[in-house]
């Protein structure tokens, strides 16, 4: 791993995103929407959309990042372009870790803009601090990232890379406490939940909404979600191939 190598992978990367304006309005306009809509969706239940808007403070970002990485990894292979790089002595992990600065870069611009609309703008009211609810949905995006990264390697195509939306996300979204508490599902399906990083990330945004102060369990669940997005990495990492067969 060369930090030299890792940068100057980051560094393309974001001068790609900054003149590629339909991904940053994918980044910062399309979540931003869907959370003002939610919000005037509950506009007679203020207290309703301070629950389900914290959480979605999570979910939205995670799901957008989690897209646009997997199909912008997916446009890199099959261009050639990470071809071209393998031929360098740059390696595997810094070509991921790379991409994964460049785009966690873009996930935390996304998610404290988030954040502060939801703040600000919308009246989103929650007991614990707003700057660790932006902390955790940072975190949140960083974890869409690393996933989108992550199942790019057994796509073909980028019509592939989008289907793997239903198959991952949408049943994290299912079981991760949104609909219904996870403690009140079949053990079975709780067992699922356990294993499903969306699960933590929701579970730490609902513990700043019922208390004033930082929970042992959110900490937890935080340090779980880093876990998840260094594990995601290095399995991306070891999983990349040159070109699409």
């Amino acid at each position: 791993m060369s930090l030299r190598l890792t940068f100057g992978t980051a560094g393309r990367i974001l001068r790609q995103l900054r003149h590629d304006r339909r991904t940053i309005a994918l980044i910062l306009v399309v979540p931003t929407v869907l959370l003002t809509l939610l919000r005037y969706l509950y506009d007679d239940n203020p207290l309703l959309f301070d629950r389900v808007g914290l959480i979605m403070l999570g979910v939205f970002p995670l799901v957008i990042m989690f897209l646009l990485t997997s199909v912008a990894m997916l446009r890199e292979r099959t261009s050639g372009t990470l071809e071209r790089l393998l031929t360098t002595p740059i390696g595997k992990v810094d070509i991921l870790l790379g991409y994964g600065l460049a785009f966690a870069v873009a996930a935390a611009v996304q998610a404290t803009i988030v954040s502060a609309l939801a703040y600000w703008l919308l009246g989103l009211d929650t007991l614990g601090p707003a700057w660790l609810v932006a902390v955790i949905a940072v975190g949140n995006s960083v974890l869409g990232m690393a996933l989108g990264l992550l199942v790019s390697a057994f796509a073909d195509s980028e019509f592939q890379a989008v289907q793997f939306m239903p198959a991952v996300v949408l049943p994290q979204v299912l079981l991760c406490g949104l609909l219904q508490p996870r403690d009140r599902m079949p053990g079975w399906m709780e067992a699922i939940s356990d294993v499903m990083p969306m699960s933590y990330a929701v579970q730490a945004l609902t513990e700043l909404g019922a208390h004033t102060d930082p929970t042992g369990t959110m900490w937890r669940d935080l340090a779980i979600i880093v876990a998840c997005v260094i594990v995601a990495l290095l399995l991306g990492a070891a999983t990349l191939r040159r070109r699409t067969a």
